[in-house]
């Protein structure tokens, strides 16, 4: 569970070598530098197709973790030397078990021992922090709130997917766009549903038009949508509540009905238009089953209000790429 074990100690010990570092700044936080040798490390586990990408997924990451890092200083969350000496006893033993030493996966990391350390530090402020929201009363108001998220339901969608980028203009033609999509599609079906003959019944009616529904989205997806689900009629097939799509996304999706469409969603991949075509029902399920499941996804989404309320007034300075 621990941030310092998923992003640098087990890269180091997957990876059999690191790019050399490009040196400088890759962005500042509230004028607290993010190393371009940090943005690195991640950036070498990338095939050089997907760099381009990643360097914005992988460089939000880091300046996400230096806002968490930063609001825990100021609600002055204390680690004892002693914690921090404990857990690099641990980190140590665990890459013993695997056949590193301390010193090799820092010189693979091209890490200075006082960055491990602080990382290590970082971590446990957090784990502090966040053990301390994570009591009963909180984890069994989000499981009783949102039990589609523990209880396995399942929905399937198609999407379309329009990235207008950060021009304000911009997105705002975007879910023009996607509002006048959405229009057209329901007076596609509307029309095909009326046309049935006057003995059909209202069942058949609603097949028709659902059917017709999932044609004509298909078909905007194909020739519309910028996801590489369009290639399938922006069919994403089926996923759960969480840990598959951004919660944004799927907050909106099991909002829906069958063959009901969202309006323009915002996500950080662009704005999206969202069509349920099927809902499978998860099983009861007791609260001591999953609680282990529930504290994890309370304490994602405690990080991510952290992030939003530090994203107010933080002053974050993107260096530009050469």
């Amino acid at each position: 569970m621990y941030r310092i074990t998923v992003i640098a100690v087990a890269a180091a010990l997957i990876l059999n070598s690191f790019a050399s570092a490009q040196g400088g700044v890759a962005a500042t936080v509230n004028g607290v530098p993010i190393q371009q040798i940090a943005l690195d490390r991640a950036l070498d586990q990338v095939d050089a197709a997907d760099r381009e990408k990643a360097t914005t997924e992988f460089l939000d990451f880091l300046i996400d973790n230096a806002l968490v890092d930063q609001y825990l200083v100021q609600q002055q969350v204390k680690v004892e030397q002693k914690e921090i000496d404990a857990r690099l006893g641990e980190l140590k033993q665990d890459m013993e078990k695997k056949g590193q030493t301390y010193d090799k996966v820092l010189a693979k990391l091209k890490m200075p021992e006082s960055e491990f350390v602080t990382m290590v530090a970082n971590d446990l402020r957090w784990e502090k922090f966040a053990q301390a929201q994570c009591t009963d009363a909180n984890l069994k108001a989000l499981f009783e709130k949102h039990l589609d998220m523990f209880d396995g339901s399942q929905m399937r969608a198609r999407h379309i997917l329009l990235n207008p980028g950060a021009d304000a203009q911009a997105q705002e033609a975007a879910k023009a766009t996607l509002l006048e999509i959405r229009r057209q599609i329901e007076a596609t079906a509307n029309a095909a549903a009326a046309k049935l003959p006057p003995s059909a019944d209202n069942t058949t009616r609603e097949q028709e038009r659902q059917k017709q529904v999932e044609i004509a989205f298909a078909d905007f997806a194909k020739a519309k949508s910028t996801c590489p689900s369009k290639k399938d009629g922006g069919d994403l097939n089926w996923f759960p509540r969480v840990g598959h799509m951004v919660e944004p996304f799927a907050a909106a999706a099991f909002a829906l009905k069958p063959y009901e469409m969202s309006q323009p969603i915002h996500t950080q991949f662009g704005y999206h238009l969202i069509l349920c075509t099927g809902r499978k029902p998860g099983q009861e399920i007791k609260f001591d089953d999953v609680k282990e499941e529930v504290k994890e996804i309370y304490c994602n989404r405690l990080r991510e209000a952290i992030v939003a309320h530090m994203k107010q007034s933080a002053k974050i300075v993107v260096t530009p790429r050469k």
